[in-house]
């Protein structure tokens, strides 16, 4: 009876879930009430823009966003690595795909005849860690595509300034004619200091949502023209020559390490693969690993094992430039 009233609340909560990830405001009264926002200015500086993004944020938030927030952990540099995707996800849809995920993983291990202890450590492990490396993955792959294409915005800027356009007007220039996540940053920076942002934290938030250390400099070096003056076209054009041998560097570094890596990863996944094609030939031989306390216990301290060993693999092979 306990199984049969598991399985069946595992599936209504893993449905509900699904439903209250894809459900939410409306996303054309959204956009409106927030191109509202922005066009409204305020006299009192800075902080006061700053507040009342906030407050808009905060009502922005659904009830699921709410809950999300309550029982996540540190919520705040979760809605930054959602922002660092350049996806509109939210905090109530990462968490209910977590719950959701999890459930249903659970659900099918039960079905399985696997224990309830099991089910659930593996349905906690997937939930939250497949989201997780998910996010990060997109997180990688949208700084890499950022970081390729922003030599060429930095020419592109000291293009415009040697023909004497201003530095904000350059920045806008930018965001219209480079595509990509390149583009999207700079006309979100324009868009900041439109709101009546100053043009130093408008970039400094662009830099620490993006957490590279080529926008970083770039931040750096427009902050120090600022205070103490000089050519800053040819600043960005020293910058730009900069960042492009560093790239080359990182290729060079990647080629070269190549080997050491793909041996980390078949050193990895080989138990992994083993287990599995053992499982599908004679699931039987291996389904202690799933019931039996003194095995579960075992193939935990191996995990714990593999897991120190790739990521001592891992550090070995990544180089930090």
């Amino acid at each position: 009876m306990f199984p049969a009233v598991l399985l069946a609340f595992s599936a209504a909560v893993s449905l509900g879930l699904l439903a209250l990830a894809f459900s939410g405001p409306s996303v054309g009264k959204a956009k409106t009430r927030r191109m509202s926002e922005l066009k409204t200015r305020h006299s009192g500086g800075d902080s006061s823009v700053t507040a009342q993004m906030r407050r808009a944020l905060t009502q922005r938030d659904t009830k699921l966003d709410s809950y999300a927030s309550r029982f996540l952990p540190n919520p705040e540099l979760l809605r930054q690595r959602l922002a660092m995707t350049g996806k509109s996800w939210t905090l109530g849809q990462y968490g209910a795909a977590c719950a959701g995920l999890a459930a249903l993983v659970m659900f099918l291990l039960v079905v399985k005849g696997a224990g309830f202890l099991i089910a659930l450590l593996a349905g906690l492990a997937i939930g939250l860690g497949v989201p997780h490396k998910a996010v990060g993955v997109l997180i990688a792959r949208r700084v890499s595509q950022f970081t390729a294409r922003f030599p060429d915005a930095i020419e592109l800027l000291v293009r415009g300034l040697r023909s004497g356009l201003p530095i904000t007007e350059t920045l806008g220039v930018v965001g219209n004619e480079i595509p990509g996540p390149v583009g999207v940053e700079f006309r979100l920076i324009g868009d900041r200091i439109k709101i009546g942002r100053t043009m130093e934290a408008a970039m400094q938030e662009t830099a620490d949502r993006l957490g590279t250390p080529e926008f970083q400099f770039f931040t750096i070096t427009l902050a120090i023209q600022r205070e103490t003056g000089g050519n800053l076209a040819e600043t960005l054009a020293n910058l730009a020559d900069v960042l492009r041998k560093r790239a080359q560097m990182k290729l060079k570094i990647k080629a070269m390490s190549s080997e050491s890596k793909a041996s980390a990863y078949i050193v990895g996944s080989l138990p992994f693969f083993v287990f599995g094609a053992v499982y599908f030939m004679n699931p039987s031989y291996l389904m202690g690993f799933f019931t039996q306390t003194r095995l579960m216990i075992a193939g935990g301290v191996g995990l714990v094992w593999m897991a120190i060993g790739a990521f001592i693999m891992a550090k070995m092979v990544n180089f930090e430039i």
